[in-house]
């Protein structure tokens, strides 16, 4: 890999095996089965394609939440990747304040750098006392204002950001919805995956389309969402 290239996706495979199947057959479902294209530092990248297509389960290969049964992943040196998460991995048993700690530490946050990061992280989340309660009493949105306050500060490569993972009252959404597109402006490498073209279209610098679990060869950006749109309303 050149000096630019933080990692490479080499014909990227994911299979599971099928439910209900006889014991004997390897009936296996490909939700991808052939995904190729490297990230630059800086790259900004849009991943676009129709729902199945296996968006959501690229960026957790991509994350190291999994690995692929196919092809390879290669990073250079130590690359620190995190998934913007709206709550995933949460003890329920502990507070809020403890849960930012615990969560902070397995994204790959030192505990100092948590507790520096402390009070910013209650005030992006705005749950006000509740910050000091089991989070088994949080609704999903207050999980997901948490979990996305936690994710924001946190020193990375590679941000991931899955717009399916957007939960939580219309002004929260919104709020998020605004810091995303900082994050997506500023210097740090980025993927997201969205269903928004006009996201995808005014932030992105690279365009890449998954269908069928392949990646499409890939052209300019507004050149590949014409093409999205044209296989979308084919079908």
């Amino acid at each position: 890999m050149d000096d630019d290239c933080i990692s490479r996706l080499d014909h990227i495979g994911l299979g599971y095996r099928k439910q209900g199947g006889l014991p004997w057959k390897k009936d296996i479902f490909w939700a991808l089965e052939d995904v190729h294209f490297d990230i630059k530092r800086g790259d900004t990248i849009g991943v676009i394609g129709r729902n199945g297509a296996g968006k959501s389960s690229l960026l957790r290969i991509i994350a190291g939440i999994i690995l692929p049964d196919r092809g390879e992943l290669h990073r250079s040196k130590v690359i620190r990747t995190t998934m913007l998460s709206f709550g995933a991995g949460f003890e329920d048993r502990l507070t809020g304040k403890q849960n930012i700690i615990l969560n902070g530490l397995q994204l790959g946050m030192d505990k100092q750098h948590v507790i520096e990061r402390m009070d910013q992280i209650i005030e992006l989340a705005d749950i006000g006392a509740f910050i000091n309660q089991p989070v088994r009493t949080y609704s999903s949105g207050m999980k997901a204002r948490l979990g996305f306050a936690i994710a924001y500060f946190i020193d990375t490569d590679i941000m991931l950001i899955d717009e399916a993972l957007a939960t939580g009252d219309e002004a929260f959404r919104d709020k998020a919805s605004g810091l995303i597109r900082e994050k997506i402006s500023s210097d740090l490498t980025v993927v997201i995956v969205s269903h928004s073209m006009n996201l995808i279209q005014s932030t992105c610098s690279r365009v890449i389309q998954i269908e069928h679990g392949r990646s499409l060869p890939e052209l300019s950006p507004d050149e590949t969402i014409s093409r999205y749109r044209e296989t979308a309303f084919a079908q």
